[in-house]
């Protein structure tokens, strides 16, 4: 049995999951057994007078509580008028009154799925996962198509849901299956490959739906992060100056031109990021950026001062941490530069950049094992520099490990090649006592 707010509620698989306007009425309509207040109802529903349909349906399942196409219908307008538990509960009874409705598991599924809570979207998979098993009748492949496609968002990865890349592709997969790709395909496609970090794939995908549609500000904020992620940031700038002509002012897309500014030392990125964060005071990753870029200017107790207001709503965020420890090397406040470094390094043991200040910090506080621990902790994941070969030869040389201490030296005056001529002075002076004979 074909319902025609089915096609409102699906729609969403497209763009979200929001409500949109009422369609057509069922082609279905009248081969299907339906009582006179029911159909008078979808009438109405039709022409979106939510009101009296509600006034035909409310009397009619007093005295017919298991009639299911009219609890699904009383579900629609519930959920019409933005009542979405009264909503849920219906498509509920629906379901217990007709096990085998696709519509009514599809509809829950995409109710559920809107409201954003964590347990709510357990159960929307649940729904939508009935959905796709079940027989849409007349509504017909297409219907169910649009099924995958709510479950591939669902499943799709974002801030707060792990979500599983795979899992959503195949979603999308079975979806195309069944009916066209769309131009929202495509760039749930490009999303997907970028987040598994198929960047050739999702560059290719971000493209096709440019080439179609020039402004989408979704394609071009995904576009710029392959290209970011890549480092090729003058084809970022270039790519983001020319979608921002289109989107003037918008915040993502300003927020990566600044990113992208920024990675080439420009000094258009400070005056930018602090033009957005006056717009957006209260977006935290416009805040963090605006700190880093801070930092890199020169501009420690500032950036310290941004960092101070994240860290006091993400006190346990390694990444904002380790911006803080930073701050506090430069700021020559090496003893609460520890305290930081080594909350980062438990918090993200597989951070590079905590060890790294953590190193830095222990030495400076005359930690010298601490410091060694540190060193052999980031060169897992980074390798050595010249400004790490001297930590190494400074903390060996401080345990009075002479062999190991007289290595690292060499590699420091190896690596340093003149660049770092105080340093260099004095790892030459230790060596000449280290080296000296007996």
């Amino acid at each position: 049995m074909f319902r025609f707010a089915v096609l409102v509620l699906l729609s969403a698989a497209i763009t979200g999951f929001s409500q949109s306007p009422a369609p057509n009425p069922p082609s279905a309509a009248a081969s299907d057994t339906i009582s006179p207040p029911v159909a008078d109802a979808e009438a109405f529903m039709v022409r979106s007078e939510w009101r009296a349909a509600e006034a035909l349906l409310t009397p009619w399942l007093v005295a017919h509580p298991d009639d299911s196409r009219a609890l699904f219908d009383a579900g629609y307008v519930a959920d019409a008028e933005n009542r979405p538990d009264d909503a849920a509960a219906l498509y509920r009874r629906a379901i217990a009154a007709d096990p085998k409705s696709f519509e009514a598991h599809l509809s829950l599924g995409l109710l559920l799925a809107r409201q954003n809570d964590k347990d709510k979207l357990t159960e929307a998979r649940q729904e939508l996962s009935v959905a796709t098993i079940l027989d849409p009748g007349d509504a017909g492949p297409a219907m169910k198509a649009r099924a995958w496609r709510a479950l591939a968002r669902l499943d799709q990865p974002t801030p707060g849901r792990p979500g599983d890349t795979t899992e959503a592709s195949n979603d999308l997969l079975e979806a195309l299956k069944l009916s066209p790709e769309t131009p929202a395909d495509t760039l749930l496609a490009a999303n997907l490959a970028d987040q598994a970090g198929e960047y050739g794939a999702a560059e290719t995908a971000y493209r096709r739906v440019l080439a179609k549609d020039p402004k989408s500000a979704a394609a071009n904020a995904g576009l710029a992060h392959v290209l970011i992620v890549r480092k090729q940031y003058p084809e970022a700038e270039t790519q983001l100056r020319a979608a921002l002509e289109t989107a003037p002012g918008d915040p993502a897309l300003t927020a990566q031109l600044a990113m992208v500014l920024a990675a080439q030392d420009k000094a258009e990125a400070l005056p930018l990021l602090q033009k957005l964060h006056e717009t957006h005071p209260g977006d935290a990753a416009i805040t963090s950026m605006l700190a880093q870029v801070l930092a890199e200017a020169g501009d420690p107790t500032g950036s310290d001062l941004l960092y101070a207001g994240l860290l006091t709503a993400s006190p346990r965020d390694p990444d904002l941490l380790i911006g803080h420890g930073q701050n506090l090397i430069h700021l020559l406040k090496y003893p609460e530069a520890f305290a930081v470094f080594d909350k980062a390094t438990q918090l993200a043991p597989s951070n590079p950049d905590g060890w790294n200040g953590l190193a830095f910090a222990a030495s400076r506080t005359n930690q010298p094992s601490i410091a060694l621990h540190a060193l052999i902790m980031r060169s897992k994941y980074l390798p050595e520099l010249p400004s790490t070969y001297f930590l190494w030869a400074t903390s060996y040389d401080s345990l009075h490990q002479k062999p190991q201490a007289i290595v690292y030296y060499h590699h420091f005056l190896d690596a340093a090649a003149g660049k770092f001529p105080n340093q260099e002075w004095q790892a030459r002076q230790r060596l000449l006592l280290l080296e000296k004979k007996p």
